[in-house]
């Protein structure tokens, strides 16, 4: 694959440091819950000394809840290992600009343990590093896109928090899937983020309405797999700024409400050293022995590898039947009731997976579709017929599993995951499935007040 360039060069950093345009750098690390974490650096001291020996971070930001509360359970990083530091490398490919945040630049970074011992196994983006190389190893490059939903309040973050997330006004009072009237009636902020992507380096293609009160999606243009990932969690954690600034709130959660969810549909395929569709031929759906072979991989997996597609308690709650948010494990032709759903044509042709809520690592769900398609290669396998009508009422066909502790069953004992990802990761995010149970079964729920305050 040829080396994608940044969208700021360090050179052009340089300049724009010392004509005053840039005074902060921002170096940012990704989470086990996708989440942006870091440092804000006078740019100067970047230049002279973070650049040239990267700069340390806590342990500790890839053994913790959602709530940055320590938990136990965790090898790599406790209190009986002091919780010490890892060392943030800089990737200079990821150098951008950052056209929300006045005189900012930022960039990612990798993660190793400061003695030298290597990479941090358990880190999101070495973990989707590793599954591309073993695509690598077959002669092909995967390439991705996300479609993040979201849906926009007109409260501040703040007062969202001070009302309980109760009462909170929608950006759009009705359902405006498709609708420009719906959309114009948000259009500066939308207009504001995916101008502002594009300035940091982005390439925005569309946005539409949703069907959720106040939910619109952005779309960006596909990518090599990395570089989605990457683009993925700046536009995230940048929309989430831009509303914030706008006085608005902006929420990924999977399911916010008891009406549609947010998704995160992934687009995928492969290309070959030339760049042509790996998956692309005569077969049925257009697609190739590989391509079948891929398809079939993702089915073989999806349960096995699904606390990488939903990995909350609340991204279960999308799986309803006629919800667009799938159940049943098929794969056809444009058919929004499959979990694999084949769309495009010719060189774009490309598998959606329906699965991922809006709450998904993208670095996570990626490298479990990458791994899906290894496997699918390596063992050979044989793709069952395309599904025709309605998934939601196919009795016969595997499921999604229903709850986290379904799926963390289902990823602890199983032997593809080990394969794929090695006994460290497979731990490592079975104890971030336990410590999110807990926390849940442990709290006590608005709907249990409701029920049962006077009633029983």
């Amino acid at each position: 694959m040829t080396p994608r360039l940044p969208a700021l060069t360090v050179e052009e950093l340089r300049v724009a440091v010392d004509g005053g345009e840039i005074d902060t750098v921002v170096l940012a690390l990704v989470d086990m819950q996708g989440r942006l974490q870091g440092k804000r650096f006078h740019a100067p001291y970047f230049l002279a000394e973070v650049l040239r020996h990267g700069s340390e971070g806590c342990d500790y930001l890839l053994a913790v809840d959602v709530e940055m509360n320590t938990v136990d359970g965790y090898a790599m990083s406790s209190w009986e290992r002091g919780y010490g530091d890892f060392a943030m490398v800089p990737d200079l490919s990821t150098l951008r600009r950052v056209p929300w945040q006045p005189g900012s630049a930022m960039l990612l970074a990798d993660l190793a343990w400061l003695d030298g011992s290597g990479e941090v196994v358990a880190s999101p983006r070495q973990i989707l590093r590793r599954q591309l190389d073993r695509l690598a190893a077959h002669g092909l490059t995967a390439y991705a896109g996300t479609e993040l939903e979201f849906v926009l309040y007109r409260d501040t973050y703040e007062d969202a928090w001070r009302r309980g997330y109760r009462e909170l006004t929608p950006a759009n009072q009705y359902n405006v899937d498709y609708s420009l009237l719906g959309t114009a009636r948000v259009e500066p902020l939308l207009r504001r983020i995916r101008n502002e992507m594009a300035g940091a380096g982005l390439t925005p293609e569309s946005v539409k309405g949703e069907c959720n009160l106040g939910q619109h999606e952005i779309a960006f243009r596909y990518a090599d797999a990395l570089t989605c990932a990457d683009n993925h969690v700046v536009y995230k954690n940048g929309a989430k700024e831009i509303a914030a600034q706008e006085g608005m709130a902006i929420t990924f959660m999977a399911k916010p409400n008891e009406r549609e969810g947010n998704s995160c549909h992934v687009h995928f395929s492969l290309r070959t050293a030339d760049g042509s569709s790996a998956m692309l031929g005569d077969g049925p759906a257009q697609l190739s022995d590989t391509g079948r072979r891929v398809l079939a991989g993702l089915l073989a997996t999806m349960c096995d590898f699904s606390l990488f597609f939903a990995p909350n308690v609340n991204s279960y709650k999308r799986y309803q039947p006629g919800s667009f948010a799938p159940t049943a494990l098929r794969w056809a032709s444009d058919n929004r009731t499959c979990a694999l759903r084949v769309v495009g044509h010719g060189q774009g042709m490309r598998v959606e997976n329906r699965v991922p809520g809006a709450d998904v690592n993208p670095y996570l769900a990626i490298a479990a579709l990458v791994a899906g398609a290894v496997h699918g290669i390596e063992a050979d396998l044989d793709l069952e017929p395309e599904f025709i009508g309605n998934a939601y009422v196919d009795g016969s066909a595997a499921r999604v599993p229903s709850t986290l502790r379904d799926a963390l069953v289902r990823w602890d004992d199983s032997p593809l995951a080990a394969a794929a990802f090695g006994a460290e990761v497979v731990a490592h995010y079975a104890n971030h499935a336990r410590v999110e149970l807990a926390a849940f079964d442990a709290a006590v729920t608005d709907w249990e007040l409701r029920r049962g305050f006077e009633r029983l």
